[in-house]
């Protein structure tokens, strides 16, 4: 079978080990781009993520018989309309259903209309009326400040005051991300409680939830610093008790699924639902319309299932149809960062240490941005470089496997978090 991952991080790389891990029939894997670490399973072709009539020429020609989409960016501009246009199979949302991430006042209106407990908002067209909101004292000293669009994770903003909250809606508007992504401002109101990710596989009508998992994404230990795109991340049953997993099925999954076919786009692919857990119980902070990163490194370690066979009966309409089977075992993911990340890492660092001689079904290292130097040397190329990620029968115990692993690899300015997984809240 004929396999194109699109994406070039971790999470693509843990798609990729995924897929080889637990097939049942002999695969030929490209991905584009691709980088260092996913070239040593897979075959890496120098396309774009937002080349799309290229990457659909590249399917159509290689006769990819399955495609899947790691970033949200190409799912946001309709890649799985172009592709089906053309009838390749491929797995996730069209651009209509994107929009419950593309679009943040789009998924809170979403959310409004189908009665799904989240965050009181108001949405502004201006930076000026975001202010006006604001003095208005409407959602107290404490709010979060969202742009509307795709930022890749530097447009959400918790603001412990109104004048934290002014200047970043400033910094936003002054260019900090794109234009389009600010083109509305979303005022929150801050929650509190641990936060938890839930992610399913859907085929529009059915679905099936992956090991619930919680995310640690500001960049110092004890929550501290600012935000990342992911320092680590755990699934342990610790994390959702029994009833609350069966409230957020019935308050958040079915409703947000059954909205979707209401409105005309029946959601088919990987959702991702960002919830807190609130005193008052779940609410949603956000939608995600693909794996998350590194969240997805951890999930995958658990899966005991062909993943080529749920991606295919994901887009086939039959996801019913399949078993799917997940170790009881938690998993974690450490990320080792470049200094500077999250503002500005430095890149071209000699990584020692890798390959881990000890890797195996239970300890994986995956490469989220890493290049070959000209002696055939393993190089930094970007901000979070490295997720170490390994499984046991407790949760220290894969948390020990992924600190052990670490000790043995080095680069000048590596940094990660020593509390993955111990940390009160995640992100």
């Amino acid at each position: 079978m004929r396999i194109l991952v699109i994406g070039s991080g971790g999470r693509e790389h843990a798609l990729i080990w995924a897929l080889r891990r637990n097939a049942n029939q002999q695969l030929e894997i490209f991905c584009a781009p691709g980088n260092a670490g996913i070239a040593e399973i897979a075959e890496c072709v120098p396309i774009s993520v937002n080349d799309l009539s290229a990457l659909r020429a590249f399917a159509h020609e290689r006769r990819i018989e399955l495609t899947i989409v790691g970033p949200e960016a190409p799912l946001a501009a309709g890649i799985v309309d172009l592709f089906e246009e053309r009838g390749l199979l491929i797995v996730g949302p069209n651009r209509e259903a994107a929009r419950l991430e593309s679009s943040k006042a789009f998924a809170k209106d979403f959310m409004r209309r189908h009665s799904i407990p989240t965050a009181r908002y108001r949405i502004a067209a201006s930076a000026n009326e975001a202010t006006a909101i604001l003095q208005s004292g409407e959602f107290g000293a404490s709010v979060v400040v969202k742009a509307d669009g795709l930022a890749a994770g530097k447009g959400v903003i918790v603001a412990a005051s109104q004048h934290e909250a002014i200047r970043a809606i400033e910094d936003l508007m002054n260019g900090a991300i794109s234009l389009q992504a600010t083109r509305r401002i979303i005022i929150e109101e801050a929650l509190v409680g641990p936060e938890v990710s839930v992610l399913l596989f859907s085929d529009g009508k059915d679905f099936d939830l992956m090991p619930a998992s919680r995310d640690h994404k500001r960049v110092g230990e004890g929550d501290a610093g600012p935000n990342t795109g992911g320092m680590g991340a755990v699934t342990d049953r610790e994390i959702l008790d029994d009833t609350t997993r069966a409230r957020i099925v019935s308050k958040v999954v079915e409703p947000t699924l059954q909205g979707a076919r209401d409105e005309g786009f029946p959601f088919r692919g990987v959702l991702f639902v960002g919830l807190m857990l609130t005193a008052d119980g779940p609410r949603v902070l956000e939608y995600n319309v693909r794996f998350g990163d590194p969240e997805t490194q951890a999930i995958v370690m658990r899966l005991n299932s062909d993943l080529a066979m749920i991606f295919q009966a994901v887009s086939e309409r039959r996801l019913g149809e399949i078993n799917i089977d997940w170790s009881d075992e938690p998993s974690a993911c450490v990320v080792l960062a470049a200094r500077g990340y999250p503002a500005k890492p430095e890149i071209g660092s000699e990584i020692t240490g890798l390959p881990l001689s000890e890797q195996n079904e239970s300890l994986a290292v995956f490469h989220a941005a890493t290049t070959r130097g000209p002696k055939g040397e393993w190089l930094t190329a970007g901000g979070r470089v490295l997720g170490v990620t390994a499984k046991g029968k407790t949760l220290d115990r894969a948390l020990s496997r992924c600190y052990t692993a670490i000790g043995g690899l080095h680069w000048e300015g590596m940094h990660y978090r020593r509390d993955i997984g111990r940390a009160a809240e995640g992100s």
